[in-house]
């Protein structure tokens, strides 16, 4: 029974979208609602994220809403201290917030960032520490999720680990169901 589950996926820019207004969110949070409550309601009980910008803000922030009615635990791992820095002022106090509210956070590398193998060791160490993955891509265009991908894949491979894509098939359904229940109101 898979207990621990990764999300990971696109950063906002990778799909293009700048604010943290833009309607996108909205269908891309329905689309990890719906998988992580499937994971819940299979008995999962703890969703690990590394808290980078985009899929993974956005699933701590499901998940935070999710915790009225789910039994859900959610985990910070930072690859370095201040990953954020860069950041605008609004999708830094996002990630406070997302941390401050964490059941666990822990750097994985104390200080700045060094180098491209703290990521590495992200990716290893998620894995390492998860049952399966929820991961939003579309492996045409995986852009800086493939890294994770590739190794995620041996992972399933090799050992009895999961792999659960949301891809943009996936997020097409939830605008079209969307669209429907709400007398599409996307088409006017």
């Amino acid at each position: 029974m898979e207990k621990v589950m990764t999300v990971t996926g696109y950063k906002s820019y990778e799909l293009n979208i700048a604010k943290l207004s833009d309607p996108k969110i909205f269908f891309i949070k329905e689309a990890l609602r719906k998988a992580i409550i499937a994971f819940i309601e299979n008995g999962g009980e703890w969703i690990l994220i590394s808290g980078q910008l985009g899929v993974e803000l956005w699933a701590a922030e499901v998940i935070r809403d999710l915790r009225d009615n789910y039994e859900i635990k959610y985990a910070v791992i930072p690859p370095f201290d201040e990953q954020e820095k860069r950041w605008s002022e609004g999708e830094q106090e996002m990630y406070q917030k997302i941390v401050a509210e964490a059941d666990f956070f822990q750097l994985l590398y104390q200080g700045p960032y060094q180098g491209p193998f703290q990521f590495k060791a992200k990716n290893k160490w998620l894995l390492e520490k998860s049952d399966a993955s929820l991961i939003l891509v579309d492996e045409e265009f995986p852009g800086s999720v493939q890294y994770y991908l590739d190794i995620a894949k041996q992972e399933e491979k090799h050992n009895s680990y999961s792999i659960y894509y949301l891809t943009p098939f996936d997020l097409e359904e939830i605008v079209r169901e969307w669209n429907e229940n709400n007398n599409n109101l996307l088409n006017e």
